[in-house]
């Protein structure tokens, strides 16, 4: 009886497409048909996305995010149409000889007819595109549904051949988001603040301009002393700590200091932070370097939007995360260094995993970095023995957040807050029989947080205790070493000035001082 019914439908399902075909076949001959031919053949190994994609990629942000994001739905699309699903039913294409010759292609496909593999393509990229930019996705939309209709109207396609195979591209492209999650906007929620300095023109503010973060050949400072002409601007020395001269600076003009500036890369604007919270004050914040996280987090995109949120004096809490650095031998309570982050602290090899892919991500995108960079450094990684949560294991690399990273049980990609007063803390199993397979395996399956080698945890304090003293890194840089160190977020939040455009609901409350 199944069987019969199944029979049913696809016989209704050949009706359908014998008679849409034998009506797209009765059209005059127009400019119409040479256009669908021509969009037809330049669709052929997805050559029309992949020029698409090159053109998007040009761009910074959400255009090239889109372009990295189509090709792996391409990819995913033409393999699962291609090589699975047409092996596995085969179908006659529809016969040519009922087709006009005006609306036939020069050398016609030959193999199965389902489904679309040009309209799987065609979906798949159009759908990625606007997961990562609507705006994008309404243009690339109509070329995509040409590409798939334009299969019919040369005759190499049945409609039922391009519906399902638009529909697998559009469920390949929705799928990545298990690997590769969307994130519509960079800007983190965090508490508004109305309780901090109007700052007109910079005055009250004393900013340190680190010229060696991001593009070597440009000074910004010209340009912060032009937009803020009352601020106090100091040119980073190379010779010299960055927070050291800042704490001179303040000194220097005592009382008359409102706000901490950092015109830098994360490290820059860590180094910043913690003169800001040693002193109690709000911090602006102006991205300068190569990557800028914490800036994008906070959301603020550039100059102008930073000379905004001063002349406002509207601002948000943002955790300042600490690592009391703790004397090899000495006192359980003995405290011989304290290290500021705003994003991210690490130990063992994830350092070499982030520079890595801090490496390839302009051209491969965040996730495919991060991915080729796992696999090169867990081949080269030695286990590190540590004790954390009380009891010792050896661990390929422990990565702490300054705050709950998204998305959990993957690979940790932005913060929904700034806020939270905890630290995300996740670890690579090296104890795990066939640890690093089983690592990158889980990895490839989007299936990472199932995995017995992974382990993660949200805690306001983290004890780690590690059996040969290790390197520390804080936000992308090496600054330490030693064999104990204790996690923890301080206890107020410091001001970041920011513009109240988050529309967040909460309670305005005025900042405490550290």
């Amino acid at each position: 009886m199944v069987i019969s019914w199944t029979r049913r439908r696809i016989d209704r399902v050949n009706d359908v497409d014998r008679a849409l075909s034998r009506a797209v076949a009765s059209l005059p001959p127009s400019r119409f048909d040479t256009v669908m031919k021509r969009l037809s053949t330049a669709a052929n190994h997805s050559f029309l996305w992949f020029g698409i994609a090159a053109i998007l990629a040009a761009r910074r942000g959400a255009s090239r995010k889109a372009a990295a994001r189509g090709v792996l739905a391409i990819a995913g699309a033409s393999l699962s149409a291609n090589a699975v699903l047409k092996p596995l039913l085969p179908r006659r294409r529809p016969a040519a000889s009922e087709l006009p010759a005006y609306q036939a292609i020069a050398n016609p496909p030959t193999s199965s007819s389902f489904p679309s593999g040009h309209a799987a393509s065609a979906a798949a990229f159009a759908t990625a595109v606007a997961m990562e930019s609507p705006r994008l996705g309404l243009v690339i939309a109509p070329i995509a549904a040409s590409v798939a209709y334009s299969r019919v109207h040369v005759g190499v396609h049945w409609s039922s051949d391009v519906a399902v195979g638009a529909a697998i591209g559009s469920g390949v492209a929705l799928a990545t988001r298990r690997w590769w999650p969307v994130r519509h906007s960079d800007e983190a929620r965090a508490r508004p603040l109305d309780a901090v300095p109007e700052l007109p023109d910079g005055e009250g503010l004393v900013m340190v301009s680190n010229q060696r973060s991001g593009d070597p050949n440009h000074d910004p400072a010209a340009e912060l002393e032009e937009a803020l002409p009352k601020a106090v601007v100091v040119r980073a020395e190379p010779d010299r700590d960055l927070d050291e001269q800042l704490d001179e600076a303040v000194v220097e003009r005592d009382g008359w200091v409102k706000a901490i500036g950092v015109a830098g890369g994360d490290g820059t604007v860590a180094a910043a932070a913690a003169v800001a919270g040693r002193r109690g004050l709000p911090m602006v914040v102006v991205p300068t370097g190569t990557l800028n996280h914490f800036a994008r987090d906070v959301g603020v995109y550039d100059l102008q939007e930073a000379v905004d949120a001063t002349g406002a004096g509207q601002a948000v809490a943002v955790d300042l995360g600490l690592i009391d650095v703790h004397p090899s031998g000495g006192a359980r309570d003995a405290v011989t260094k304290v290290r500021c982050f705003l994003n991210t602290a690490s130990l063992g090899s994830y350092p070499d995993l982030v520079r890595l892919r801090e490496q390839w991500q302009p051209r491969w995108g965040k996730w495919p970095a991060f991915a080729a960079a796992l696999v090169v450094v867990l081949r080269r990684a030695e286990p590190v023995q540590i004790r954390i949560d009380g009891r010792w294991t050896s661990v390929w690399f422990l990565f702490v957040g300054n705050g709950p990273y998204h998305p959990r049980g993957m690979v940790p990609a932005w913060r929904p807050t700034l806020d939270s007063g905890l630290l995300d803390v996740r670890w690579l199993r090296a104890d795990v029989r066939f640890s690093r397979l089983r690592a990158i395996t889980a990895l490839l399956l989007g299936a990472l947080g199932h995995s017995r080698v992974y382990r993660q945890m949200e805690v306001p304090r983290l004890e780690v205790e590690l059996a040969v003293p290790g390197m520390l890194a804080t936000d992308g840089e090496v600054v330490g070493e030693a064999g104990r160190y204790t996690f923890h977020v301080a206890k107020d939040a410091i001001p970041v000035y920011r513009r109240h455009e988050d529309r967040w609901t909460g309670r305005d409350r005025p900042y405490q001082r550290m």
